[in-house]
């Protein structure tokens, strides 16, 4: 008796596992691992997951996209060098490119985009193909897609309307040579400082103001400590989905356009979340007790261009006057 239950709770297995395996496919062939520094309630996470859900139906199941979010694949500069290696697969990653192939600098100029259309018509034009192609050739990795950077803006105790207001103002900074030459030429005092050091040496006056996109200036909680957002709107700016060349080789031509159809859909998908998102963060702000303050951009970009043309390389620098005199 005991036996024929054993042989019954075993064919009870078996069919319980067809079922199972009836339902959710075959296992994958290749499976892609997706590494990024944003925390899970960031548009760039929801779009990931976005992506290996359009993989996996546009393979049938062939290419798996497992995301990992918090850099817990590794910082940005270290993924990078692992796609290189083949160890990693894909990541999301902008102008740290440039390291290796300099025209990514383009994809954070100061005042080179003067709106978010003005920047996809470069993104998504004969410059930003001469980009991602030299990324793809010196870096080898290759970008899919591309998402929209909510604008930084500078914030402040004070509003700031025109940069004769800047004049002595202890600015903090990314360590970013070109944001730092910019903001000393507007006047400022510019100083280069670890982001997790921000928040205290606003709070202690050590700075007295700092520049970051909305999406930053709320979850850094800088409303805390800072009264006013100038809309300076200095950097508008792009940053790519990207896989490495050694992993995409990997996969079969089908796959390979099933990848990158997948890619397209999910940069229109993020581009919703995107505007919607931009939109709640301005709100949530003002919620906080945030004023913000319309200023004189155009003056901004005009004291800032000669800054910016002596500050980028002279690999860009035709490009960036193009930019500017297109403008």
């Amino acid at each position: 008796m005991n036996g024929r239950l054993r042989t019954l709770a075993a064919t009870a297995l078996v069919g319980a596992s067809l079922t199972l395996g009836g339902t959710s496919g075959l296992a994958a062939e290749v499976t892609l691992k997706l590494g990024h520094l944003a925390n899970e309630e960031n548009i760039w996470h929801k779009a990931s997951l976005k992506f290996a859900e359009e993989v996996a139906a546009l393979t049938n199941g062939r290419v798996e996209v497992k995301v990992f979010p918090n850099e817990t694949l590794g910082k940005e500069i270290d993924l990078i060098n692992g796609m290189q290696l083949g160890t990693v697969d894909m990541t999301i990653t902008g102008e740290s490119l440039q390291n290796w192939a300099p025209m990514a600098a383009l994809l954070a100029i100061p005042y080179g985009y003067t709106s978010l259309d003005h920047m996809d018509s470069v993104a998504s034009g004969d410059i930003g193909k001469q980009i991602e192609q030299q990324i793809i050739e010196r870096a080898q990795i290759r970008p899919l897609a591309y998402f929209a950077r909510g604008p930084r803006n500078l914030t402040s105790s004070r509003p700031i309307e025109s940069p004769d207001e800047l004049n002595g103002l202890k600015l903090r900074v990314p360590n970013v040579p070109l944001f730092v030459k910019v903001w000393d030429g507007l006047g400022a005092q510019p100083t280069p400082m670890a982001f997790s050091e921000v928040f205290t040496s606003l709070q202690n006056g050590t700075i007295d103001a700092q520049e970051n996109p909305l999406a930053l200036i709320k979850s850094a909680s800088f409303f805390e400590v800072q009264k006013h957002v100038n809309l300076t709107e200095h950097v508008r700016s792009w940053i790519y989905l990207t896989i490495g060349e050694q992993s995409f080789a990997k996969l079969t031509p089908e796959d390979q356009e099933a990848v990158q159809e997948a890619a397209n859909r999910t940069q229109a998908y993020e581009r919703e979340l995107f505007l919607a998102d931009e939109e709640k963060l301005a709100d949530d702000l003002t919620a906080s007790g945030m004023t913000f303050v319309e200023v004189d951009q155009a003056a901004f970009a005009a004291k800032a261009k000669e800054a910016v043309l002596a500050g980028v390389s002279e690999d860009i620098r035709p490009v960036v006057e193009k930019l500017f005199a297109a403008q």
